[in-house]
């Protein structure tokens, strides 16, 4: 049976698996770091120390954690203090680009060594009229502070249309956030409805939700959050 833990900490949540790890388990696993990424911490450190892989195959689940970190929110995902025998798996196996430490002590001195390379605005709105506007003014107010002057129509417009599907279809508080880095700036809205935004992508119009977005943003997607779900859309910033 495999099991695990999360500290959020302050800025770095961790996660400390236990048990084995088999393909049927790596889905409830998959899901919960992806709900750990939607909290857009500042790294996702996952103790790996009490974990055995019966089953190598499912190991796939930290490449596909990995891959979505790096599309959104761009947080780094450290493995840390595989036993040897799951290390050598993780090196050797064609799982891709893993960044393995040696423990959580060493994730943090090599997190603290470095820049985490991300600023962020984040506000809590009700689903009121008048808070898409203040989500465009928040929006606004960071591209300016980030000399970021090209992506304020942009980003206001992809900002507006989240929250107002928020407002029209789950109408529960929300939190944005707005985080700048190194490649893209990136926009967020949280609710606390768990089903996904419709795939199906309406005729583009003004005020079509997810096809504005989807006609305004470099890409964008949604991920499940711990009490609801979080809608994501990145701006390139060249």
């Amino acid at each position: 049976m495999l099991t695990w833990t999360v500290d959020p900490g302050d800025s770095r949540i961790v996660v400390t698996v236990c048990g084995e790890l088999s393909v049927n388990e790596a889905g409830r696993l998959r899901t919960a770091l992806l709900k750990c990424l939607a909290e857009q911490p500042e790294a996702l450190l996952v103790d790996l120390s009490g974990m055995r892989v019966p089953e190598p195959s499912a190991l796939t689940v930290f490449t596909a954690v990995v891959r979505q970190a790096a599309t959104w929110p761009g947080t780094p995902v450290l493995l840390c203090a595989p036993a040897p025998a799951v290390a050598e798996l993780l090196a050797g196996g064609g799982f891709g680009k893993l960044t393995m430490v040696a423990g959580l002590d060493e994730a943090r001195s090599l997190l603290d060594a470095g820049d985490s390379g991300m600023l962020m605005v984040s506000d809590d709105l009700l689903p009121i009229r008048g808070a898409s506007r203040h989500a465009r003014d928040v929006v606004t107010d960071a591209c300016m502070r980030w000399s970021l002057p090209q992506l304020v129509a942009p980003a206001s417009v992809v900002a507006g249309e989240m929250v107002a599907n928020v407002i029209d279809h789950a109408g529960t508080m929300m939190t944005l956030r707005v985080s700048l880095r190194p490649r893209f700036l990136y926009v967020a809205v949280r609710d606390g409805v768990s089903e996904p935004p419709d795939p199906v992508l309406p005729p583009f119009r003004p005020g079509s939700g997810l096809a504005l977005i989807n006609a305004t943003a470099t890409h964008w997607g949604w991920l499940p959050a711990a009490d609801g779900k979080a809608v994501w859309a990145a701006l390139a910033l060249r």
